[in-house]
């Protein structure tokens, strides 16, 4: 069975299909393997397949293959393409903003989303996000998190409000804030690296 059309825009076919695309279109310069797609998104790599096989035949990605991997990248030269990432940076925005400016911050350990723009993207109906809440978990600067929320604030043209807490805290959930935030929508952002302990892009969205 098909998934529904994501609550951020109803106008794709799945969540998973906007999250492809505005990986790919929001980063035209960049080209992902299959594999890198399903590993991010947390989706089989037989579904990612399909997603990627209907974009390329509508012209919106260009695939190549490299040895036994697939790559694919956006597609500059489809007329739709421009249109649709200023859509795609107006909903999906958020994931690759947050993602950019909060990357290798001294002290951070991962970034989440919570609150409203979380709830659209995990599909709770609601009226459109108009701010955005993240977690910085771990001992960054105070001075490096709202620098880095008043550059992706300018970006994305909406409210970023930052919230800091250690490891600690996010780990012993003893904070009243953080248990309002497990037990709510949260989309993970940038976590650790399992092997290496270092931070990796990924989303990861929990339904609390």
């Amino acid at each position: 069975m098909r998934s529904a059309a994501p609550a951020l825009v109803p106008v794709f076919r799945s969540r998973l299909q906007a999250d492809i695309l505005a990986a790919l279109l929001l980063n035209p310069e960049r080209e992902y393997s299959l594999t890198d797609l399903a590993h991010r998104f947390g989706a089989p790599l037989s579904t990612v397949h399909g997603e990627v096989k209907r974009l390329t035949e509508a012209g919106l990605l260009r695939r190549r293959s490299i040895g036994r991997s697939a790559m694919v990248q956006a597609n500059p030269g489809n007329r739709l393409v421009e249109p649709l990432t200023q859509l795609l940076f107006l909903s999906w925005g958020p994931l690759q903003v947050i993602a950019n400016e909060f990357a290798e911050m001294n002290g951070a350990e991962r970034v989440l989303i919570f609150g409203s723009w979380a709830a659209r993207y995990l599909q709770r109906p609601g009226p459109p996000p108009h701010d955005l809440d993240v977690l910085v978990v771990g001992r960054p600067t105070r001075e490096s998190v709202y620098d880095a929320a008043d550059r992706a604030q300018q970006r994305l043209a909406m409210p970023v409000n930052p919230v800091i807490r250690s490891a600690e805290a996010w780990r012993d959930a003893t904070d009243p804030l953080i248990q309002q935030i497990q037990s709510g929508p949260l989309v993970e952002v940038l976590v650790p690296d399992d092997a290496t302990g270092e931070q990796t892009r990924a989303v990861r969205a929990i339904d609390g």
